[in-house]
């Protein structure tokens, strides 16, 4: 008999969160495995041999009745971004889902020194891979620079627009701005700025396949984030070769490694502004980060998540 797994996240059906996707990919991977899975936004009460739930906040409650129902059957809690660096210090319920679960997985190395080192003993890194794409010849006449993500103050979503203006008057820099605005206000804003400022275009939410699209044409991804888990567009920029901007805050770092050279303070605009000029006008400083990026493709393999996803599970199957 297949073994039953039931993976519990609260993105809901259709949408683009990283948790929501996060829960896909690893459905095909248990079924791949020969695992029988399924995706609920809450625990469905069926019973299954084993609980993954992403989200320690916000399925806190599902882990607790599996839990209940069945104490001797293991749980995985996949953390999130908002869980390690908002939500740990302000819930208690966080905790909570760490102590019910029998195992923990982050998404990059760096996150594991932000939990209480009494978890550490069941914590297991377990990188995000993403589907070979080839990478597109950007545009000649302009500089491409894409920023990926739903609007939403997590992820400082205007710092990158708001720095255009600090450009050179002659360069060539043009960002197209991807994803949902979660608020009307971040709406309101977004369409000022697309009014006001001619490089700057907000194209709202695509499709994935759309949204790689352009990411792949791209001569530069941004990610402005003040806080990540993991950001599968990181790991999507990597698998495609295209050279990244990023915040320099955990999330970012385990993905990209301490010795990657584009890193900006968080807000710092003047900074990501000089980073932008420095890999539109400096060849050889371009190259240096296509370099980097090509040295972290390795850890974007789907070989390598499927074999550390199939070595979790074996380990809790007693």
């Amino acid at each position: 008999m297949k073994l039953r797994i039931e993976i519990v996240t609260p993105a809901p059906p259709g949408t683009l969160h990283g948790n929501r996707i996060t829960a896909l990919r690893w459905h095909q991977f248990l079924s791949r495995l020969n695992y029988q899975s399924a995706i609920t936004e809450q625990w469905s009460k069926k019973p299954c041999d084993v609980l993954i739930a992403l989200h320690g906040l916000r399925s806190h409650d599902s882990i607790q009745r599996y839990k209940k129902a069945y104490p001797n059957y293991p749980v995985i809690l996949i953390m999130t971004g908002t869980d390690i660096y908002r939500d740990l210090k302000n819930s208690t319920k966080v905790i909570k889902s760490m102590e019910m679960a029998d195992a923990i997985v982050v998404l990059q190395p760096d996150a594991i020194q932000s939990l209480p080192k009494k978890f550490h003993h069941k914590v297991q890194v377990i990188y995000q891979s993403v589907k070979g794409i080839t990478r597109k010849p950007p545009p000649k006449r302009h500089f491409l620079a894409s920023i990926i993500g739903h609007l939403r103050s997590e992820k400082d979503p205007f710092c990158a627009a708001q720095c255009l203006s600090l450009l050179p008057s002659n360069s060539k820099i043009q960002l197209v701005q991807l994803g949902k605005a979660m608020s009307p206000e971040f709406k309101k804003q977004a369409l000022s700025i697309e009014k006001n400022v001619m490089r700057y275009r907000w194209l709202g939410q695509l499709s994935h396949s759309k949204t790689l699209q352009w990411l792949s044409r791209s001569h530069v991804m941004i990610i402005s984030s003040i806080m990540e888990g993991g950001a599968h567009v990181v790991s999507e920029a990597i698998a495609i070769g295209i050279p990244v901007i990023a915040s320099d805050i955990p999330g970012n770092r385990g993905l990209l490694g301490d010795a990657y050279p584009a890193y900006y303070p968080v807000g710092d605009k003047v900074a990501l502004s000089k980073l932008l000029t420095k890999a539109e006008t400096n060849p050889a400083f371009y190259e240096k980060l296509c370099r980097a990026i090509a040295l972290r493709q390795k850890i974007t393999k789907s070989e390598l998540e499927q074999k550390s996803i199939q070595k979790l599970i074996k380990s809790l199957i007693k």
